[in-house]
């Protein structure tokens, strides 16, 4: 009997809920949306269209009509460009997830004023896709077929949409199925580890206490590489897509929330390593001791 193998497996039970949690935050409209992997901005997509220099002769039908506003009032038109945005159908945000991508729009405002905090903006989900195992995230395409869809004429090079923007997106895309097969695997082994644990609770000696730190550590290896490889794409992703967006409003910001997420989950499953250690170290004691008292 070890009641002391109870701690690793209630650890292993939470990292395993935890990285389930990574799996399928936002797998369905309105599921912890806030653990996004990336979330792209668009609210304020063409705010800078309009400027004190801005062009008189254009093939721009966007620039041609805001040509006509005076320069005086350009700041306030440019706090109305979500607005414009809307009419051409692109949602105020687009965020990525493992198994699929939502979008929607920022309510009450897009963004905050004198009246209206950031913490007061909320996100509001329109629409998700469907869930599919390794997927490719492309609001690049999806804006396009948005434009397509209004029945304007407008393109994405109207709104000056630079083609490097999709750089950072891709970064996101050629490893997303690294990113998934990591955290099935981890969930895989962690799982393992969980039974492992509770069957140790009824045993005792090294051996047992030996292979679980083995399916430990594997687990705790590969829910380590995951959490890993998902905040160096999160990150880079998100600087390569701001260089590049920010002259025209586009903003991309990573989740903090799912990191949290996923480095409590590796956490957790080193805690259990250490533990087994320890128990291993006991065992090994607890076998001396016997002998000890019978040449007393």
């Amino acid at each position: 009997m070890r009641p002391t193998a109870l701690i690793p497996a209630l650890c292993c039970t939470a990292a395993l809920i935890l990285s389930f949690l990574c799996l399928f935050a936002g797998h369905k409209k309105g599921f912890m949306e806030d653990y996004h992997l990336i979330t792209l901005n668009t609210s304020l997509l063409g705010e800078t269209l309009l400027t004190d220099d801005r062009p008189t002769d254009t093939s721009n039908p966007i620039t041609n009509l805001l040509n006509l506003i005076p320069n005086e009032v350009s700041d306030t038109i440019n706090d109305k460009i979500g607005e414009v945005t809307a009419r051409l159908g692109i949602e105020d945000w687009y965020s990525a997830h493992m198994l699929n991508y939502c979008e929607g729009q920022y309510t009450p405002g897009e963004v905050a004023n004198a009246t209206l905090k950031d913490s007061d903006i909320s996100k509001n989900v329109a629409n998700c896709s469907a869930n599919q195992a390794i997927y490719r995230f492309d609001p690049t395409r999806i804006i396009e077929q948005r434009l397509n869809e209004s029945g304007l004429d407008v393109t994405l090079e109207d709104l000056k949409w630079p083609e490097d923007i999709q750089n950072g997106i891709d970064a996101l895309n050629a490893l997303m199925a690294a990113m998934f097969v990591l955290y099935v695997i981890a969930i895989c082994l962690i799982f393992v580890a969980l039974v492992a644990a509770v069957f140790a609770v009824l045993s005792s000696g090294r051996l047992s206490a030996c292979v679980n730190f083995l399916i430990a550590t594997l687990a705790f290896i590969a829910i380590g590489l995951a959490s890993a490889l998902v905040t160096a794409v999160m990150i880079k992703g998100t600087d390569v897509i701001n260089q590049h967006g920010n002259d025209i409003g586009v903003e991309a910001k990573w989740g903090a929330k799912f990191l949290g997420l996923t480095w409590a989950a590796t956490g957790l499953m080193l805690v259990v390593v250490l533990m087994w250690v320890v128990e291993f170290c006991i065992g090994r004691r607890h076998k001396k001791t016997p002998s000890y008292a019978k040449h007393g």
